[in-house]
């Protein structure tokens, strides 16, 4: 799938959330976005990743910034995530991977030295207007969000 670039503008979506309540992309006009797309609940990279963003949210939602985490996990997995790790801010649920493939997000990847099909660890910011603002693609869980925070002169 092809990747979203900085002016593009970006895919709206409409997914449930682990709490049970639904998140447009769309309601979110006027604030800046931070959606970061990762494989897989209770797995040791995206669990890194999430309490890194969770760690770092109030300097992030400081500058004005919401995040948002999308994976193909079904809510159900999404609630015991983050009750498990005291998350503070929306996991949201695409099983059939439509807006993955939309950002650019789902497609080949080699995972110890192997080719397979499925999430592509990224982070997209949209801004206030809706358009892509930064897009990273292939992210390391570790570092990520200080890369991230860095990037965006929080």
């Amino acid at each position: 799938m092809p990747k979203l670039e900085v002016g593009d503008p970006a895919p709206d979506f409409t997914l449930p959330s682990a709490d049970g309540s639904t998140v447009r992309l769309s309601s979110l006009r006027g604030r800046h976005v931070v959606v970061y797309f990762y494989p897989k609940v209770d797995t040791p990279g995206c669990t890194t990743e999430a309490c890194d963003f969770r760690d770092n949210l109030a300097s992030l939602q400081g500058a004005g910034y919401t995040v948002l985490g999308i994976s193909p996990d079904r809510p159900g997995a999404l609630t015991d995530f983050v009750k498990g790790q005291s998350l503070t801010f929306p996991l949201l649920s695409d099983p059939q991977h439509e807006v993955l493939e939309q950002w650019g997000a789902w497609g080949e990847k080699t995972m110890y030295g192997r080719k397979a099909i499925g999430v592509i660890r990224s982070t997209i910011v949209v801004d206030p207007d809706g358009q892509v603002e930064l897009a990273k693609y292939n992210v390391r869980a570790t570092g990520h969000v200080a890369a991230l925070r860095k990037a965006l002169g929080v």
